[in-house]
């Protein structure tokens, strides 16, 4: 859900810098924006502690099967390697698309602030 979620609303804001969805307020979209931008942040920092414990656990799991030599050990193993793909996957896309969404702001700024004309009291 997450995935077609992130995809649809990177898609919109696309949309939205081609042309292809009018904008009446540049600044209305630029806080939406950094509000969506928030949301898909903390996904991605939940996703990379998940991901960061699947792969200690999967570690220590091993080290354990290594040390001790209890065969049935890997089969606990190799479930968090699967568990494990899943979430790094999931992981990467949140990475891009987040990384992505960076630039559509900056995109955004150009909308309301076009080169060359300066505004000092505004904070970024």
């Amino acid at each position: 859900m997450m995935k077609k979620r992130i995809i649809a609303y990177k898609n919109r804001i696309d949309a939205c810098l081609s042309g292809e969805i009018e904008v009446d307020d540049w600044e209305a979209l630029l806080k939406e924006h950094l509000t969506q931008i928030a949301f898909f942040q903390h996904e991605r920092l939940i996703h990379l502690l998940v991901t960061i414990l699947f792969a200690a656990a999967a570690i220590a799991v091993m080290l354990v099967t290594v040390v001790t030599a209890y065969l049935p050990l890997t089969a606990v193993f190799a479930l968090l390697l699967i568990l494990l793909v899943p979430y790094i996957k999931h992981y990467y896309l949140l990475e891009n698309k987040t990384q992505e969404m960076y630039e559509q702001y900056d995109e955004i700024l150009k909308k309301i602030r076009p080169a060359g004309k300066n505004d000092e009291n505004r904070d970024n």
